[in-house]
């Protein structure tokens, strides 16, 4: 018996303006589909404008807000795990990754998180290690297995495709690996009893 596909939403968290983002998340895209196991939304964060202002607690956002939000709260709600895509500002992740993971909470629990980060000699390494307290506070697991690349801007072709192809497939299908087997597991708890965020 063949299982239904996990539903894996690509969050591209940079939106500065000549961002390498598409490159690696394009990329990683491709990994996930020919996977075989995913089928993959890539969200992203460039498209819709999320106020970087939050409404207060227990108020209602106006309808030009919630619009924008409306934009990307069903694609994580839908999702059954979550890879991001991330470079490295100044020693952490983007303000705009942050904001998007803020707009949310519900959309996070109980699900699996990946990582995929780049940069330069650190590969966004010290992103993703701040993304995983983060996402702890929001009930989400983080998976161990991470994709980075170091000096990123150096390590793909023209073509968009990383040069050593071979080693970051092998790296990639590592994280997808794990990221299917908490992603099944954990809908199956969702499923058998609510999560008590």
């Amino acid at each position: 018996m063949s299982e239904v596909p996990v539903r894996l939403a690509v969050v591209v968290g940079s939106v500065r303006e000549g961002r390498f983002a598409p490159v690696v998340a394009d990329w990683f895209a491709g990994e996930a589909a020919a996977h075989g196991r995913f089928e993959v939304d890539v969200v992203d964060l460039a498209e819709p404008e999320l106020p970087m202002v939050l409404p207060a607690f227990g108020a209602t956002p106006g309808p030009a807000v919630l619009a924008e939000v409306a934009k990307v709260t069903p694609r994580l709600a839908g999702a059954d795990a979550f890879v991001v895509v991330t470079p490295e500002y100044n020693h952490s992740y983007p303000a705009s990754l942050k904001n998007a993971i803020d707009w949310h909470n519900p959309e996070w629990h109980a699900k699996p998180v990946g990582f995929v980060s780049y940069g330069g000699m650190s590969g966004g390494l010290r992103a993703v290690e701040h993304l995983r307290g983060v996402f702890a506070e929001l009930n989400a697991m983080t998976i161990r297995e991470t994709v980075s690349f170091h000096g990123a801007h150096t390590r793909f072709g023209p073509d968009g495709k990383p040069k050593d192809a071979e080693a970051t497939s092998v790296a990639a299908k590592a994280l997808l690996d794990q990221l299917e087997w908490w992603a099944r597991t954990l809908s199956a708890g969702r499923a058998e009893r609510a999560y008590p965020a």
